[in-house]
């Protein structure tokens, strides 16, 4: 008759296994469209975007930040009534605006989206559940090897350092 301990450590085993085939494809795109999320302050995968529009005139350089939404925006130079900053000029008697933003590909950006959820979209139960699903792929991996072997403890340890490595990630951000 098979214990109690080692018919759950089967059960455990199983789930893990078949949820893991199931979130695989969702764990690499977290993954790769995180590493893209990272370098959003970068040119990585992004494309020109030429504006032209009238805005406002007479706007001073931080009501024109938020009317073009870019933050931080600083007037370089001005000649006349036009203002230069990094990217575009603006036209400060007439309000005409002329600049340049920098945008993800259409193909990547609904993959980095799934970063952005919230609460009021109902891809957010999606995005809970695969949340639940990879805390369950962390806890059922402690029903992988019997306790008290060598796979066991070095699980274990590795766990360890690994609580130890994100906890100085954390102080350290």
């Amino acid at each position: 008759m098979e214990a109690s301990g080692s018919k759950m450590r089967r059960v455990m085993r199983d789930l893990h296994n078949k949820v893991g085939y199931i979130i695989v494809s969702l764990v690499i795109i977290y993954a790769l469209s995180g590493i893209v999320q990272t370098y959003r302050d970068t040119d990585f995968l992004k494309h020109e975007i030429k504006n032209e529009k009238v805005i406002d005139a007479h706007l001073d350089a931080e009501k024109l930040g938020k009317a073009i939404k870019q933050k931080e925006l600083k007037i370089e130079k001005t000649e006349g009534a036009v203002q230069y900053f990094k990217g575009g000029t603006y036209n400060s008697e007439t309000g005409e605006v002329k600049f340049v933003t920098k945008e993800w590909y259409s193909w990547i950006k609904p993959f980095t989206e799934l970063h952005k959820q919230n609460s009021k979209g109902i891809i957010h139960y999606f995005t809970v559940a695969f949340a639940i699903a990879l805390f369950f792929m962390c806890v059922s991996a402690f029903w992988m090897f019997k306790p008290g072997t060598k796979a066991f403890s070095s699980g274990i340890i590795l766990t360890v350092l690994g609580i130890i490595a994100s906890i100085i990630l954390v102080l350290v951000n």
